[in-house]
Parts: structure tokens; sequence; C-alpha cells
């Protein structure tokens, strides 16, 4: 019987603790969460999570832009939209025209407007099936799209939102080296316009676009095909009929001319004239038509 109780009493305590140390060791670890730990864990869940940059905030998702004349450009699209593109620039028709509603009234914006490629092919029109065909691939990369601010920015959101805002000066060239603010494009390319409505600090210049309070707005049936000539003759007709700047190419009774040849846009009629230049040639003015008769005296 005394060997059963050989152990000194200080070894029985240590022995006791080791056994209280494996116990708690083995306790599930919910059992040891601190309190105050606990409080800070409950505060991390109610942290809302932040936007990273560039994310469009709750106000600018309200903002709204709608098409103006949307049935025409709708119209255009069905046949396929041209547009031309000079050196010099040419203006586009139908010009881009929208409504804004949703901005602050009191807060200054500054409307733009960039033209995007649609794909990365370059076109063809091929005529005996009157449509649009790729005809390989192409590389934007050297032509960054550039920017045409509206003359009227900035402004209020109240004085953008009470007007028709109209992109109508906007030229289309094929000059990389243009100088004047016209937008470069490449001919036989899809394109299509992107409106930018641009919130502005107070202190703020708009240069180019920015990362920030931008929203961005694009409509499927303004994109078009460039082109140095209209390839296809539906569109002709139609910008013939539809363009009020198109005068010059209407019949005088208001019919559309079937030709599309050109027909001065002044409602003059010439009478017979003769006008005898010094030792020079004869100058004959018959019918809207002059011919020079150049016989030396």
């Amino acid at each position: 019987m005394q060997a059963l109780f050989t152990d000194d009493p200080e070894e029985r305590c240590k022995k006791m603790k080791v056994e209280d140390l494996k116990k708690h060791r083995d306790a599930p670890a919910e059992t040891f969460i601190d309190k105050q730990d606990q409080r800070r864990n409950n505060k991390k869940k109610s942290v809302k999570p932040s936007r990273s940059a560039g994310t469009e905030c709750e106000a600018a998702r309200e903002v709204g832009v709608d098409l103006e004349g949307s049935d025409l450009w709708k119209r255009f699209d069905e046949i396929g939209t041209e547009m031309i593109i000079t050196k010099a620039g040419r203006r586009m028709f139908p010009s881009l025209r929208i409504k804004v509603h949703n901005l602050d009234p009191h807060q200054q914006y500054s409307i733009a407007m960039d033209i995007t490629p649609v794909d990365s092919k370059r076109y063809r029109y091929v005529y005996h099936s009157s449509q649009w065909m790729v005809a390989g691939n192409t590389d934007h990369s050297c032509l960054p799209p550039r920017l045409y601010v509206h003359p009227d920015s900035p402004s209020s959101g109240h004085s953008w939102m009470r007007q028709i805002i109209s992109f109508d000066r906007v030229k289309l060239t094929n000059n990389e080296m243009d100088d004047k603010g016209h937008i470069v494009l490449k001919s036989m390319h899809k394109y299509r316009p992107r409106i930018h409505v641009i919130e502005l600090s107070p202190v703020q210049t708009l240069v180019s676009l920015p990362e920030d309070g931008v929203c961005s707005f694009s409509f499927p049936e303004t994109q078009f095909i460039t082109v140095t000539a209209y390839q296809n003759q539906q569109i002709t007709k139609l910008k013939i009929d539809r363009n009020p700047f198109a005068k010059g190419f209407r019949e005088r009774d208001g019919g559309v001319l079937g030709s599309y040849a050109w027909h001065s846009p002044f409602n003059l009629h010439f009478k017979s004239i003769a006008m005898e230049l010094p030792g020079m040639f004869h100058l004959v003015i018959i019918s809207d038509q002059m011919f020079i008769n150049s016989s030396l005296h």
C-alpha cells in the first residue's frame, strides 16, 4: 500500500496542473475568445465596403441622356449609315442631338463627345449585294479618340437640362495632322459616338477625359462607316431627302432627283447674254450654262 502513495504532494500538484492545461488545450476554441476581441469583430462586420476608384456613384447612375431624332438615326441604321470624311473636315448628318436629365441643378458640368471604333475591322462595300463586308483587320492604337467639348461647357446642371444639346458643329476628318480640333477617323471603318457628362469641381479645368466623375453614354443606332464618297445610293437618297442643307440636290417642285446630279441652289434664270471682252474672247451665258468662245480677234 505504501507504493501507491510514494508521490510527493508537490509532485501531485504539478500533475494536476498538467492535466488542467491539457483540458484547456483540448477545449473548443470559442471558449477562449476574449470579449474585447469579440466586440472588435462585431464592429468590423458593420463597416460598409468602400468603392474603388472610378466606380460610378449613386447620383451618377441616375443621370440620363436621351437621343433626339432617334427615329431618323434608326432609319439610317437600317440601311447602313455612312459618314463622309475629308481632309478639310465634314459635318455629320444626322448630327448628334441629346437631352440630359437628373443633373444637380447647381453643380457645374462639361458635356463632351468622342467617337470610338466599334471593332478592329476594315470594311468594303459589295455593290452586287448592296452590303458592307469585312475586308480585314486594322489597328486603332495610333489614333486615340479626340475629345470634342461642347462650346457651352462648363455650365450648371439647370442650364444643360433646359435645352437640347446639339453637336452639329463637329467635323470629321481623315487628316491625322489636323490642328483644328476636328475628330480624326480612318476611312472604311465602323465607329460609334459617345457622350460624356463630366462633373467638375470649382477649380477644375477640363483638358482630357478624367477618370472619375464621368458618365458615358452611347446609342447603338448611331454607329456608322466612314467613307470619302457615299457607297450606297439609298443613303445618298435619304440624306438628300432629310438634310435641310441639301436643297441644291432637290428638284424645284419638291421631288428628289433620280440621278443625284448637282443643281444650283439658286432659282436664277439667265437670259442669253453675249459679252465681248477686249482682245480676248466672248463670254456667253445661256440658261444657267456658261460657254466660252475662245476665238481671238
